[in-house]
């Protein structure tokens, strides 16, 4: 059986519903399922345990009761310790590919500084924040768009929020995509939401509140208006859907799916370790002898108000308590915390800086090595994002052509990311001059780990011989 798109699949359930049900019914049918499915239930747990939301903050002491079914203790230590070792990869990858700015290469060079005008900072911290998503959930979605005063800007959407429609099996043409979310209603107080759903489509944008359907709310907008000299409008169309994927790989796997058992056990033995330290002769297993009282409540209470019990003498017996003691052996914990620390990060193909500095001054091999698994997975996600640039350049491309620069080629730009490399500065500096007249001085610039900016370089070079003449 051949491949069948998703929007193939829409249109086939809306003829097979036959006249009476429209578009917006089988699109609100399509909402619902997605909110549900296991997909979003993985990219929901993605973000939540990198914001350090973890399943360990809901655990409870329990022990079989009177009738044989699990009981919550509520008179135990029960310490729930987050060791967030999950972000600490994500963030290790995001920064590595993506923590200095990049930089695009064009045959053109009057687009280089509009290029680095429309990426700036701001645009910086949304593809940071996308980087977050891509791994998090598997993909994350880029919307360009024009903000005030008729520049164009670039908003993240949140992943769990798109049920896309794709057209091919490689998800590479993406026909339509309905977003939901929540939005707050004004003047209703502090948590009063609604339901709301945005349709993407090539020709503008469908405006929808989620109540038992999809109820047209705000009807249909085109992308951008654009103001011509003479003060008239028009409305402006993008060449493709103005929503672009970025993914962590093919696959859109969210990364929290390799690695949440080894995260919740580094979470689980850590509070465990705290519970059995904190076990004291006032909440351990006490053996009672010939106890002069009136049951177990009692003897806690004294126990834990005045520190002592009284016990007594009977049949010849001599009254007495007992500790049941299990010693705890901290370094039996901390090695098995120690082990899956590692596991996790091999697992999660990031690095452990702690490796170099068991052999004093690491040499420039040794932290290639350290890098190798984060290298490849950093050139997987390089090449989706390098598709995703792509896109975004069709619409950088239009963006230029109204305001008066037309003529950028998106095929001809090349997209250069500048991995945070941590590197051995005096062996990469003593390459760079015995390079000298094998490599051109622009290369060699490139490669020094003390230019951030080659062609400032360059011409501060010239200027310095300029004055030496």
């Amino acid at each position: 059986m051949g491949f069948i798109s998703e929007t193939d699949r829409v249109r086939t359930l809306l003829a097979r519903e036959g006249s009476g049900v429209t578009g917006p019914d089988v699109f609100y049918r399509e909402a619902m399922a997605f909110l549900g499915s296991k997909k979003r239930r993985d990219m929901l747990t993605g973000e939540r345990y990198y914001r350090g939301q973890h399943d360990i903050l809901k655990r409870v002491r329990t022990a079989i009761g009177p009738e044989g079914e699990l009981e919550e203790i509520q008179n135990l230590p029960n310490n729930r310790i987050v060791d967030n070792q999950y972000a600490r990869v994500v963030d290790q990858k995001v920064n590595y590919l993506l923590g200095r700015p990049v930089t695009f290469e064009t045959d053109d060079p009057r687009f280089r500084g509009e290029l680095a005008r429309v990426f700036g900072p701001e645009f910086r911290r949304v593809l940071r924040a996308v980087g977050e998503d891509a791994l998090n959930c598997g993909i994350g979605w880029i919307h360009p768009c024009y903000g005030r005063g008729e520049t164009l800007t670039f908003r993240r959407i949140a992943p769990y929020e798109v049920l896309s429609f794709w057209a091919d099996e490689g998800h590479t043409v993406l026909e339509c995509a309905l977003r939901i979310y929540e939005q707050e209603r004004l003047g209703e107080g502090p948590g009063a939401r609604s339901l709301r759903a945005e349709l993407y489509t090539a020709e503008g944008l469908y405006r929808f509140r989620v109540d038992g359907g999809l109820i047209p709310d705000g009807g249909f907008a085109p992308y951008y208006t654009c103001v011509c000299d003479d003060e008239s409008r028009y409305t402006g169309g993008w060449p493709a859907l103005p929503l672009v994927p970025f993914r962590a790989s093919g696959r859109e796997i969210p990364l929290i799916q390799r690695v949440k058992p080894l995260q919740d056990g580094i979470n689980l033995i850590l509070s465990e370790y705290e519970n059995r330290m904190q076990e004291d002769s006032h909440n351990t297993v006490l053996v009672i002898k010939n106890y002069d009282g009136e049951n177990l409540g009692e003897f806690r209470r004294n126990l834990a108000a005045f520190g002592a019990v009284k016990v007594r003498t009977a049949d010849g017996a001599d009254g007495g308590v007992e500790t049941l003691s299990v010693s705890v052996d901290g370094e039996n914990f901390m090695s098995l915390v120690s082990l899956l620390k590692r596991s996790l990060v091999e697992n999660a193909k990031g690095f452990d800086l702690r490796d170099l500095t068991l052999g004093g001054s690491p040499n420039q091999m040794a932290i290639q090595t350290m890098y190798a698994d984060i290298d490849l997975d950093a050139a997987a996600m390089e090449l989706e994002f390098a598709a995703g640039f792509r896109k975004l350049m069709t619409f950088v491309a239009v963006h230029l052509e109204n305001a008066g620069m037309p003529g950028l080629r998106p095929e001809k730009v090349e997209v250069i990311f500048n991995r945070d490399v941590l590197i051995n500065e005096t062996e990469s500096i003593e390459n760079c001059v015995r390079s000298q007249g094998i490599l051109s001085e622009e290369t060699i610039l490139y490669q020094h780990p003390w230019t951030s900016d080659v062609d400032k370089e360059l011409r501060r070079l010239k200027l310095v011989r300029e004055c030496s003449l």
